[in-house]
């Protein structure tokens, strides 16, 4: 809901942070990989109930996830580096409830299950719109430099790292949690699907 405002307030940081890495020859295509891979470290960590680490993991991943958007401006932006970035992004996303359902099977597997089943929706209204809007031209004013069309709602990036930051830090109460903001995550679902089904009409 606040992605925009956040972009552009930490859009000069994070350009300030990726000039070192530019200096070294490293790519953006390098550090959403390097990112990803730290994301996918968390659900071992969970797994084993070290949510200190994976949260530590976690944050390092969404790290870099704005330092590869800010090494590709310092250099090339291509489709192909944003491609892997969304791919990498959803995949991460399904995989930290994974972990605490791993963390705690008869607490969580419902829970845990739930939230992937809406992630699932959140992702189907992002990305079929996306595809369409390419097609028909449609701007995207909030995310200029994406490479896929961005449909905003109430839970987006900042939201769902701050309800992984929460589970991480209260396991115990991680089913309340989970399916709270599996409710908004549906409300953002059906506001995408009505919104985007109107704008293409």
């Amino acid at each position: 809901m606040i992605d925009p405002f956040l972009n552009k307030t930490l859009r000069p940081i994070l350009a300030n942070l990726a000039r070192p890495i530019v200096a070294r020859g490293i790519r953006a295509d390098h550090v959403t990989i390097a990112g990803f891979g730290l994301g996918l470290l968390a659900v071992p960590a969970l797994a084993l109930q070290w949510y200190g680490l994976a949260l530590v993991l976690i944050l390092g991943n969404r790290v870099a996830d704005g330092l590869d958007g800010a090494v590709a401006r310092l250099t090339t932006t291509s489709d192909a580096g944003g491609y892997i970035d969304s791919v990498f992004d959803f995949i991460f996303y399904s995989a930290i409830p994974f972990g605490f359902l791993l963390a705690d099977i008869e607490q969580n597997a419902v829970a845990a299950a739930f939230l992937m089943l809406t992630f699932m929706g959140t992702g189907a209204t992002f990305l079929a719109f996306a595809a369409v809007a390419s097609k028909r031209g449609i701007d995207n004013p909030n995310y200029p430099n994406k490479s896929l069309h961005y449909m905003g709602g109430i839970t987006e990036g900042f939201e769902t790292i701050v309800a992984f930051i929460a589970f991480c830090l209260w396991p115990q109460w991680f089913p309340i949690l989970a399916l709270s903001f599996a409710a908004l995550c549906w409300l953002t679902t059906a506001i995408r699907l009505w919104s985007g089904y109107w704008t293409l009409r």
